[in-house]
C-alpha cells in the first residue's frame, strides 16, 4: 500500500515535469525543489536557486579530485559537468523521467537548444570531446554511463570507449528536438522575457523509502512530526526549514514508540492510525489504532465486530486467507508519554504501556479495515474510521446496517470516558 502511494507521488511529479518541457520548471534530481543556500558553495560556483548543499558540494569536490585529471582544459569541463548536479534544472539535465544518468545531456550543434537557453548553436559536446578524448580519467562518469553504472576502477580515455566524436555525442549530446534542456557548461537561466506560468496540479515529495503510512504534526506547532510504519513503530522526526536544502531527520534505530509486539502486520493489517490529544503538552495523552492477532497476543480480545442480530455469528462466517472470523481485531488504545521532563515537547521516547483500551472489535475478514483516527480541530472529539471489514462487495451488508460499527465513522467524547 505504501509502495503504491509512493509510486503515485513520483508519477505526479514526473507528469508535471514532462508536461512543461518547453517552459521548464526548476526541479532537482532527488525530486525536491531548488533552494537558496545561506552560504555560497565553495567548489561548484552556483548562486541563487540551487540543488546542492555544502555536504553535496564537498562530495563533488572529492569526486573531482579522485579523477586525477592532469590536463587543465579537460579538468575544467569535467568540473562543470560534475557541478551540473547543483543546477536548478538538474532534473531536466539528468532526465529523471527515464534511467538516471551519470552525465548531463550535453548540447550538440546538430540540434537546436532549449528555449530556456541561448538560441545560438552550441556544440558543448564537441568541446568536451576535443578537450578530453585523449586524457586519462580515473572512474570516468562517461565510462560509468557506458557500462550501465558498473564501478570501473581503472583509468580510461574516451577514445577507448568511443571510436569518434560523432559516436560519443550520439550517446551524450542533443535532446533539444523536444524542447528539453541541455548543458552548455554553466548554470541554466530562464530568459528574462520568458513568461512562465505555474504548473497545474500539485507535486508531492517522497519521504524516506516510502514505508511510512502516517505523518502527524506534534500538537504544539513545532517543526517536529511523527511518522509511523505498518509494522508498529512510530518515529519522531524534525522537518528542516523551508529552503534549507536539508532532509527530514529521522533517528531510525530509536523509535518514539515500538508496538511491534502487539501489532499484527500483514497486507492489510498493522498500525493504521495515530493521533495526539489536543492538550498533549499538558496531559501527554496519545492514541493508536492497530490490528492484533488474538492467537499471538493474549491482550487482543473483544467481541466480534458485529453482534448476532445482524448476522455476525463467527460460526456462520467463512474463513478468509486462512484466518478464522474474529481472529484479528481492530484496537483503539490510549498511551501516555511517561517522562520526568515537564516539557513534553522535548520527550523523545515513551514506553509502550497501554493506559486504557478505548475500543476492541473483532474483524470478520482480513481486509478493508480503515483505521484512521483524528481529533476534530475544534470540538475535541476523537473520530474513528472503520472499513466494511472485508469480503467482496460487503456480503453481509455491514456498512448499510446501523447496528454494525463496520463501514462507519464513530465519534467519542474522549475526556469523559471513564479511566
Amino acid at each position: 500500500m505504501a509502495g503504491v502511494l509512493t509510486l503515485i507521488f513520483i508519477i505526479s511529479c514526473l507528469n508535471l515535469l514532462l508536461s512543461h518541457r518547453c517552459s521548464s520548471h526548476p526541479l532537482c534530481t532527488n525530486f525536491r525543489a531548488p533552494f537558496t543556500s545561506k552560504t555560497p558553495l565553495s567548489f561548484c560556483q552556483y548562486n541563487g536557486s540551487i540543488c546542492c548543499n555544502a555536504t553535496e558540494d564537498l562530495k563533488l569536490r572529492n569526486q573531482f579530485k579522485s579523477m586525477n585529471v592532469s590536463v587543465s582544459a579537460c579538468a575544467s569541463v569535467l568540473k562543470s559537468i560534475l557541478c551540473s548536479r547543483c543546477d536548478q534544472f538538474s532534473a531536466e539535465l539528468y532526465r529523471i523521467d527515464s534511467a538516471q544518468r551519470t552525465v548531463p545531456v550535453l548540447c550538440n550543434s546538430s540540434i537546436s537548444t532549449s528555449s530556456s537557453q541561448s538560441q545560438a548553436k552550441v556544440d558543448y559536446c564537441a568541446e568536451v570531446w576535443d578537450k578530453c578524448h585523449n586524457v586519462s580519467i580515473i572512474n570516468s562518469p562517461f565510462a560509468l554511463q557506458a557500462k550501465g553504472g558498473i564501478q570501473i576502477n581503472t583509468t580510461s580515455k574516451l577514445t577507448e570507449l568511443w571510436q569518434s566524436k560523432g559516436a560519443f555525442c550520439d550517446e551524450f549530446g542533443g535532446a533539444s528536438d523536444d524542447g528539453a534542456t541541455c548543458f552548455t557548461g554553466g548554470p541554466i537561466l530562464l530568459n528574462s522575457s520568458e513568461n512562465i506560468s505555474p504548473p497545474s496540479g500539485i507535486c508531492l515529495e517522497k519521504i524516506g523509502n516510502g514505508s511510512y503510512l502516517n505523518m502527524v504534526a506534534q500538537p504544539e506547532g513545532s517543526n517536529r512530526v511523527f511518522l509511523s510504519n505498518q509494522a508498529g513503530k512510530l518515529w519522531l522526526a524534525t522537518v528542516p526549514e523551508q529552503g534549507s536544502g536539508e532532509i527530514l531527520g529521522i533517528d531510525e534505530p530509536n523509535p518514539f514508540l515500538d508496538l511491534t509486539d502487539e501489532v499484527h502486520a500483514d497486507a492489510a493489517l498493522g498500525l493504521l492510525g495515530i493521533a495526539f490529544h489536543p492538550n498533549f503538552q499538558q496531559n501527554g495523552r496519545f492514541f493508536a489504532s492497530f490490528n492484533c492477532d488474538k492467537v499471538r497476543w493474549p491482550g487482543c480480545s473483544g467481541r466480534c465486530s458485529c453482534n448476532s442480530d445482524v448476522g455476525c455469528d463467527p460460526s456462520n462466517l467463512s474463513s478468509d486467507n486462512g484466518a478464522q472470523p474474529c481472529q484479528y481485531h481492530s484496537v483503539i488504545t490510549e498511551f501516555t508519554a511517561n517522562s520526568t521532563t515537564l516539557n513534553l515537547s522535548l520527550v523523545t521516547q515513551i514506553r509502550p504501556v497501554e493506559v486504557r483500551r478505548i475500543l476492541t472489535m473483532g474483524l470478520p475478514f482480513t481486509s478493508q479495515h480503515g483505521g484512521q483516527i483524528l481529533f476534530g480541530p475544534k470540538d475535541g472529539y476523537l473520530y474513528i474510521m472503520m472499513g466494511d471489514g472485508g469480503g467482496s462487495g460487503d456480503p453481509y451488508n455491514f456498512s448499510q446496517n446501523k447496528r454494525s460499527l463496520l463501514g462507519k465513522i464513530m465519534r467519542l467524547d474522549i475526556d469523559t470516558i471513564p479511566s
